[in-house]
C-alpha cells in the first residue's frame, strides 16, 4: 500500500503531536504490516514523563511503541512462507546476525541492535502502518489474534526470566512487582509447573490480579513484612525471587528472601545503575544471582504456549484506547499507574 498514513510523534517530555508520514515500502526479505494493536510499555512511559530513558535521548522526533502485532499486507522480494492476510506477532528488536553475539545466538546482545521506538535505531509503531523484517516476524496460528500477538513481547520477557532462573516443577518463588512483567512471569512460572508463588506489591488492584492469576498469596509489601514472612516458610525462604519492578528497595531486599542455594533474578532495571547489594547474604547460601536483558529466541516458544491455552495472556489488560486516542491513552497511563495494569492501542 502507497500513500500517507498517520504517526503520533513524541516532540519532547510529555509532548506528543499528529502528523502524516509515507507509508513504509516493503524492501528484500520485508513485510509491509497495517498494525491492528500495539501495547503501551513502561519505557513509553519513562519516554513520555521524562523525554528520554537513561542514556537513550532522542535527538528528534521519536515514535514510541515496541509491541506490535498486525496484518501483513504486502511481502518484500525474496520472502517466503507469509501471505498477504497473515496475521502476525512482531520483534521489534533486529540483530545484525554477524556479530560475536548474535552468532552465538545471544541476539539480544548484539552489538548493532536496531530496536522500536530507541533514538538512531528503529521507529516505533504509534502508527498505521509499518515495515519489518520477515524472519523477526511470527505468523500466528488459527484462534490467536494480533491483541494476544502485541502482548507476546512481554510475555518473552517473562519467558526469559523464568528460564534463565532454572526454576523447576516444586519449587517455590516470591515475585516482587506485579505490574505487567510481574504478571507475565507469574503466568510462566504456574505454566512450567511452579503452583507456591507469592506476589508483592503495593496495589491492591494488581496484587488481586496476581491472585486471579494463579498466586498462592498476594502480599502488600507496604503492610505486611516480606522477609518475615519468607523466613516462616520451609528452609527459610523461596528457591527464586524475581525483582520485576525496578525497583532499589525490592533489589536490595531480594537476597534475604531466598533459601540456601536460591537464585536471584533481576528483571526490572532500577533507575539508578549503581545501587549497594547485600552481597554477604547472597554468599552465604552459596545463592545465585541472575540478570535478563530483553529475550532472544523465544517468541515461538511464547506464541505456542499462548494458544495451546496454558497463558490467559488477555486477560492482564486493564484499558484499551483506540489508535485516535493514543495520545491520551499514553498520558492516562503515565498519570493513573495505580489503575493501569496493561493499555493496549487498538486500531
Amino acid at each position: 500500500m502507497k500513500g500517507k498514513m498517520k504517526v503520533a510523534v513524541m516532540t519532547g517530555a510529555r509532548q506528543m503531536e499528529w502528523t502524516q508520514r509515507d507509508i513504509p515500502q516493503p524492501g528484500p526479505g520485508e513485510l509491509q504490516i497495517k498494525l491492528e494493536c500495539v501495547g503501551v510499555c513502561g519505557s513509553d512511559l519513562h519516554f513520555y514523563q521524562d523525554g528520554r530513558l537513561g542514556n537513550w535521548v532522542p535527538d528528534g522526533p521519536l515514535i514510541l511503541g515496541h509491541e506490535p502485532g498486525g496484518a501483513v499486507i504486502a511481502v518484500g522480494e525474496g520472502v517466503t512462507g507469509f501471505a498477504v492476510g497473515d496475521k502476525v506477532a512482531i520483534e521489534p528488536g533486529v540483530p545484525c546476525g554477524t556479530c560475536e553475539y548474535c552468532k552465538k545466538g545471544l541476539y539480544n546482545l548484539c552489538d548493532h541492535m536496531s530496536f522500536m521506538a530507541i533514538p538512531n535505531e528503529r521507529d516505533g509503531v504509534f502508527s498505521e502502518y509499518c515495515v519489518h523484517p520477515a524472519n523477526m516476524c511470527y505468523k500466528l496460528p488459527e484462534g490467536m489474534d494480533t491483541t494476544e500477538g502485541a502482548l507476546i513481547e512481554p510475555l518473552a520477557v517473562g519467558f526469559h526470566a523464568v528460564l534463565t532462573s532454572g526454576a523447576t516443577v516444586g519449587q517455590s518463588a516470591v515475585v516482587l512487582g506485579c505490574g505487567c512483567i510481574g504478571l507475565v512471569t507469574i503466568m510462566v512460572l504456574r505454566a512450567m509447573g511452579i503452583t507456591e508463588i507469592y506476589a508483592a506489591d503495593i496495589l491492591d488492584k494488581r496484587l488481586n490480579k496476581a491472585k486471579e492469576l494463579g498466586a498462592t498469596k498476594a502480599i502488600r509489601s507496604d503492610q505486611e513484612d516480606l522477609e518475615a514472612f519468607c523466613r516462616t516458610l520451609p528452609g527459610g525462604g523461596v528457591d527464586h525471587v524475581f525483582e520485576t519492578a525496578g525497583n532499589e528497595k525490592t533489589t536490595l531486599m531480594t537476597a534475604k528472601l531466598i533459601k540456601k542455594g536460591g537464585g536471584v533474578t533481576l528483571v526490572g532495571m532500577a533507575p539508578n545503575p549503581e545501587i549497594t547489594y547485600d552481597i554477604g547474604s547472597l554468599m552465604g547460601k552459596e545463592a545465585q544471582l541472575h540478570t535478563v536483558f530483553r529475550y532472544r529466541n523465544l517468541y515461538p516458544t511464547a506464541i505456542a504456549a499462548v494458544s495451546g491455552g496454558s497463558i490467559p495472556l488477555k486477560s492482564i489488560i486493564s484499558h484499551e484506547f483506540p489508535f485516535e486516542k493514543v495520545i491520551e491513552g499514553v498520558a492516562y497511563n503515565m498519570e493513573n499507574k495505580q489503575d493501569v495494569i496493561k493499555a493496549v492501542i487498538k486500531f
